[in-house]
């Protein structure tokens, strides 16, 4: 189940997608103690329990049915919203520069390694779904600011949940910001002007 600022502390989903059964339920079971995991072996399995709620993906790169690559393109296409990372023996080259991904690590792996990289993932996406609600509820303050007076502000309960609620997020932001490196912003930066060709939020 997809977490974000508006659900609360549901808990977020990783679906790991290698060809390896042994190596896939063990990547399964170092992440299950923090997140709800969905294991495929195949790439048409894969596709097959992807939806919405799939926060992130771990792909390898090298499948017996599609490659990897091809399965991150169709996740980019369909789940924009999904971050990915490849989990792969095939050590990376320029052509990863133009793949939709977000992390790429390479095997063998150990459960803090992976463990780690899955974290900032998942803290990357909620620092970003906080800053797309607070643009867009800060947006909406400066209209009612500039409609309403003062004491109709004052006097309604609205805007009083909308300033608790921008608050909250604030802080929230203020909380994930400290965890990131100049690579977590420069990725945040990169969807979010992907997303949204600019400044729409809100509208």
């Amino acid at each position: 189940m997809s977490t974000s600022p508006e659900s609360g502390d549901s808990q977020t989903t990783v679906l790991v997608l290698e060809d390896e059964e042994g190596l896939a339920d063990l990547y399964s079971v170092w992440l299950s103690d923090e997140y709800s995991v969905r294991t495929a072996y195949t790439a048409a399995e894969a596709r097959d329990k992807f939806d919405q709620d799939v926060d992130i993906a771990l792909i390898d790169r090298r499948l017996p049915d599609e490659s990897g690559d091809a399965v991150l393109d169709w996740i980019s296409r369909n789940y924009p919203e999904c971050r990915q990372a490849m989990v792969t023996a095939v050590n990376p080259d320029l052509d990863i520069v133009e793949m939709p991904l977000d992390d790429y690590l390479v095997k063998p792996i150990q459960k803090d390694e992976l463990l780690e990289r899955v974290r900032r993932l998942d803290n990357q996406r909620n620092y970003e779904g906080a800053v797309r609600e607070l643009y867009a509820l800060t947006r909406k303050r400066v209209h009612l600011e500039s409609e309403l007076s003062e004491s109709e502000r004052s006097s309604s309960e609205e805007f009083a949940r909308l300033e608790t609620r921008i608050e909250e997020l604030e802080q929230t932001a203020a909380e994930v910001n400290g965890k990131f490196d100049d690579r977590d912003f420069a990725e945040i930066v990169r969807r979010l002007g992907d997303d949204t060709g600019g400044d729409s939020y809100g509208e």
